[in-house]
């Protein structure tokens, strides 16, 4: 008897855990991003969320292209809700703040009992309202402390740094956290500029030629060239080290892979990892009031090798210990 029945409770063991693992494959789940869909941003959090999800949910991504048409993002959100309702899914990831100012707070806010788990949110959660019964998530914050201290290390005659982002949320919501932060920051003068066009580079080419030793940048896809069309961010960030040559201290890894001297880097893959995995929580029946709001708080050391050289750099080699060495695309 005692042979039959484990064999018994082998065989029940092994049904719940096909049940289980269907259940969880049934799981539909829309991510809305922000940005489009080829955004080094978007590629990243996109790979976090699928190394959590791919195995567990069926994932349906949209994208709201809102770097390279604001105007349109309204439009977009209505498209976005339409296959909300077309899925009816059983949890949603919400990208960066134009998603939720555009598509969460007028469609979803309140109106579903969906979870819906936030990421790459820049601005204080409360301006949406969050966190509220069915929305949690993890907000973006960049390491701007120490992205300008590691370029001190790699050249220590940095004193003055411009910071340049463009003019739109995610730019204002770094402007925001300069303004909290600035006068921890590791330098003698700093001064913000939020730039919609190349225009703005000219108007400020004295000043930033003759005042500072350094630029920090934030994104800045979709400023104007000069006949209006929207530049990549891998344009603009030639454009200003063909004007400059001064090192550019960047806010992400794909800032450096352009063309950026270095950076602290925060990652998409962290935002999109940690949305993926509270998002599964609730899933799995977890209340989203029990879930806390988190923010990202791992950093990596990234160094442009091709760049160092063009400028001339030559660091220490501890300054190099442990940090990502990589060339210009």
């Amino acid at each position: 008897m005692k042979p039959l029945i484990k064999l018994a409770c082998a065989i029940f063991s092994l049904y719940v855990l096909v049940l289980t693992a269907s259940h969880a494959a049934d799981n539909k789940v829309l991510v809305v991003m922000s940005y489009e869909k080829d955004n080094p941003w978007c590629m990243e959090i996109k790979n976090g969320i699928d190394s959590v999800l791919s195995g567990s949910s069926r994932v349906t991504y949209f994208y709201m292209d809102t770097k390279i048409d604001l105007k349109g993002g309204e439009q977009k959100a209505k498209e976005a809700y339409a296959l909300y309702q077309q899925l009816q899914p059983d949890g949603v990831i919400t990208v960066d703040d134009n998603a939720q100012k555009m598509f969460v707070l007028p469609y979803l806010k309140d109106k579903v009992k969906t979870p819906i788990m936030f990421s790459g949110v820049n601005a204080e959660p409360e301006k949406y309202g969050f966190p509220n019964s069915h929305i949690s998530g993890i907000l973006e914050r960049g390491h701007i402390r120490e992205s300008i201290a590691f370029s001190k290390q790699l050249v220590p005659a940095i004193r003055n740094i411009a910071f340049l982002a463009r003019d739109s949320p995610s730019g204002r919501a770094l402007l925001r956290q300069y303004e909290k932060e600035s006068d921890s920051f590791l330098a003698d003068k700093t001064q913000f500029h939020l730039v919609k066009s190349v225009a703005d580079f000219a108007a400020m080419d004295e000043i930033i030629k003759n005042q500072y030793d350094a630029i920090y940048i934030d994104s800045l896809q979709g400023i104007e060239d000069e006949s209006g069309a929207p530049m990549s961010n891998r344009d603009a960030i030639q454009r200003l080290a063909s004007m400059y040559q001064k090192p550019i201290i960047g806010a992400n890894q794909y800032h450096v892979t352009q063309g950026a001297l270095c950076a602290v880097v925060k990652t998409g893959q962290e935002q999109g990892e940690t949305a993926a995995r509270m998002l599964l929580r609730a899933m799995r029946g977890t209340p989203v009031s029990d879930i806390p709001v988190n923010r990202n708080y791992k950093g990596k050391r990234v160094i442009n090798v091709t760049t160092m050289k063009t400028l001339g750099i030559e660091p220490r080699p501890a300054v190099l210990l442990g940090a990502t060495l990589i060339k210009s695309e």
